[in-house]
């Protein structure tokens, strides 16, 4: 049921939890219950997806991080600023990818200057975005257990929120 939820707000955040529950085939009330529950859980986030760039912010950039030593203290710092909007530690030739929205260059070489100044960053790489081509947030839920929660939703009930 869980997963038929996901997937219904996954193709319209605003789909009304009657039409939802009807295509599940139970009560409204069940819906309403188990929604609550995947926002409270941190598997479920509902929210209006814009384009930074069209709407008039001229810098947006995944800004590729190397530490030191373990990312965590430092994915955990930058997780904190607005401005940062997506941070993920990796495998790979970086150890945190963190996506930055700002109004101007400036802002975004002041941004970068804060991380290279964190302890615990030895480098970084910018790539500044010059047009957004696509950015979708359909993949589905995962086959969810009777709790509603997968190991991956595990990482999200830990604090780590996943967006829909």
């Amino acid at each position: 049921m869980d997963k038929g939820i996901i997937e219904a707000l996954q193709r319209n955040g605003r789909e009304p939890f009657r039409r939802i529950a009807d295509k599940l085939g139970v009560s409204e009330a069940t819906v309403r219950a188990r929604y609550a529950r995947l926002c409270d859980d941190h598997i479920l986030q509902v929210t209006g997806v814009t384009n930074p760039l069209g709407l008039g912010f001229e810098s947006q950039a995944m800004i590729g991080v190397r530490t030191s030593g373990p990312p965590d203290p430092v994915a955990d710092e930058i997780a904190r600023w607005d401005e940062a909007d997506y941070v993920v530690v990796t495998a790979g030739q970086f150890d945190i990818l963190v996506e930055i929205v700002c109004g101007d260059r400036r802002d975004l070489l002041g941004i970068t200057n804060r991380i290279r100044a964190l302890d615990g960053v030895a480098s970084t790489e910018t790539f500044l975005y010059l047009e957004l081509w696509k950015q979708l947030y359909d993949w589905g839920a995962n086959e969810l257990d009777g709790d509603g929660v997968t190991d991956v939703a595990a990482n999200a009930i830990a604090g780590r929120e996943v967006g829909v």
